[in-house]
């Protein structure tokens, strides 16, 4: 049986370039998304192709209900867990932090925060030998901004991305001797559709020339180091956070 992993927002960009790699290392893939079915299930039926299981699954991450949901559906249709990739996420405009709303936040932080941190627990309650589990790995994605701040722009998702640091150390810690790892990648100018989402489609273009590699990165550049984090050769690594930023 092939090992099971699971993508939250895993029907475009950094998620769905994960879910493709990971299929073709040979595991089962369950890709999450919250509101396009169609993009995660042509996203479900390439990782078929390519001779796995896949099950595209609802949830907003942020919803305890639907996480739960979520997980069960994942037991129930693929079996055992072995992976979590925490990618689902958002940004917003962007904007100074005297212009922003507290829903703003509450959004920001619910989504990229408390949903990673509701995804891991039941990811460790399956995963870890403390709970009858035979181990497992969670990547989590933060950002380069964690480092950088992005004054300006969206100095609440680099907050939240930074929260995101500090859980990984947190928890790889907690769970280290229970066969869990957990690690981080933070990706930096990336070409994916969240620039367009945060109003600023070409973003990736612009920044460009502030990348010491003068060029944004790829999706797939970032599953490279996902997978590799998620694999065994990467067996004594945890609490781990990786760069992947062309030197940003």
């Amino acid at each position: 049986m092939n090992p099971t992993l699971l993508i939250t927002g895993g029907s475009r960009g950094i998620g769905a370039a994960c879910a493709l790699l990971a299929a073709r290392q040979g595991w089962d893939v369950a890709i999450n998304y919250t509101r396009d079915q169609a993009a995660a299930e042509a996203v479900a039926t390439q990782v078929r192709a390519l001779g796995r299981r896949a099950l595209a699954v609802r949830a907003d991450v942020a919803d305890e209900a639907e996480v739960l949901a979520m997980f069960a559906a994942v037991d129930r249709e693929l079996g055992a867990l072995h992976g979590l990739v925490n990618n689902a996420g958002v940004v917003d405009v962007a904007a100074r932090v005297d212009e922003m709303s507290v829903a703003r936040w509450r959004r920001m932080f619910d989504i990229n925060v408390i949903g990673s941190l509701i995804c891991a627990r039941e990811a460790v309650r399956r995963m870890s030998t403390k709970h009858g589990g035979r181990g497992g790995a969670i990547v989590n994605l933060s950002s380069a901004a964690a480092r950088l701040g992005a004054p300006g722009q969206y100095v609440d998702y680099a907050s939240a991305k930074g929260a995101i640091d500090t859980f990984t150390i947190g928890l790889a810690r907690e769970v280290a001797a229970e066969g869990v790892r957990v690690n981080a990648v933070r990706p930096g100018i990336i070409e994916t559709e969240i620039h367009a989402s945060g109003g600023q489609p070409d973003r990736a273009a612009q920044m460009a020339p502030q990348v010491p590699m003068r060029r944004a990165g790829s999706a797939d550049e970032v599953a490279q180091a996902v997978l590799w984090l998620l694999s065994d050769a990467a067996s004594y690594s945890t609490g781990t956070i990786i760069d992947v930023t062309g030197g940003r």
